[in-house]
């Protein structure tokens, strides 16, 4: 079993972090709001430390699930960060949902101290965290993978490398275009059988079987039916994923018409002041009150 250090305990860190302990692995944690890695250990047990530099030490497999490119380099290669203590031949595992050009700058810093870089984007949402059925998109160089893919199967039911350094990064992008356009396409199909009269439970049940079926509709058709939006993964956050995608794209020439509206109707939600409730909100743009 690994010694390990997990920085930032969210709604998906915390309950990956646990995963680690469970799976037999030594665990340290550090998380901004100091509180919530007492409250960690407290239900898991393991260790809380002051900075990313105290999680780190010793560590031969480091953890980062925080919010966005300021956040990753305050924790690494700001002050206290975690790769001022991290010993060669560890390997620093980046879970945030960052930019490619991040994941670069980070390998490159890494493989200055004789460190190696995964950056390993997740997707699955906090139900996938809680259930330990994570999907993991990785990019880095194969030996740090083939280390770190054991110790990452503990939260994961998929986990792959796609190539190079920001190769994660890249595909995750792809999978925020892709629930972009599903989610409207699910909003616009459970309002309209809302307003035909039918049976949305009965709809969703029946067309999931067939080539409609996604994870969004088997998990969130029919709460979006309720105008039930809490669970977890916030549209605030789906805002930021998607400026990222959209500067990739910008930089490799791709366009991204209906991925553009999409992000419109959620600006028009945060204006709202519904920024917190997740993504699938999007059917309150059409429901009549």
């Amino acid at each position: 079993m690994a010694g390990c250090a997990f920085v930032g305990l969210g709604v998906m860190g915390y309950p990956m972090a646990g995963h680690l302990v469970a799976a037999g692995h030594d665990v340290t944690v550090y998380n901004r709001t100091a509180a919530r890695a007492e409250a960690w250990v407290g239900e898991h047990g393991g260790t809380a430390a002051p900075t990313p530099t105290g999680a780190a030490a010793d560590a031969e497999f480091v953890f980062l699930c925080v919010g966005n490119d300021d956040d990753v380099r305050s924790v690494t290669l700001g002050e206290g960060g975690a790769l001022e203590s991290m010993a060669a031949g560890s390997v620093l595992v980046d879970h945030t949902t960052a930019s490619a050009d991040l994941a670069q700058e980070l390998h490159a810093a890494a493989a200055e101290r004789g460190v190696g870089f995964v950056d390993a984007p997740i997707s699955g949402g906090q139900t996938g965290a809680e259930n330990g059925l994570l999907t993991v998109m990785c990019g880095g160089d194969q030996a740090d993978f083939d280390r770190a893919e054991p110790v990452i199967d503990a939260y994961a039911k998929a986990v792959t490398r796609l190539g190079g350094p920001g190769s994660g990064q890249r595909t995750k992008m792809v999978n925020q275009i892709c629930i972009a356009g599903l989610v409207q396409g699910l909003a616009e199909g459970i309002d309209f059988a809302r307003r035909s009269g039918l049976d949305i439970e009965q709809v969703v049940d029946t067309i999931s079987q067939g080539a409609a079926g996604s994870w969004q509709m088997a998990n969130r058709g029919v709460t979006m039916a309720r105008r039930e939006f809490d669970f977890g993964f916030a549209l605030d956050w789906m805002r930021k994923d998607l400026a990222i995608c959209f500067a990739e794209a910008q930089r490799v020439g791709a366009t991204l018409p209906i991925t553009a509206v999409i992000d419109q109707f959620y600006a028009r939600l945060q204006r709202q002041g519904h920024g917190r409730w997740d993504t699938s909100s999007l059917i309150e743009l059409l429901v009549d009150d």
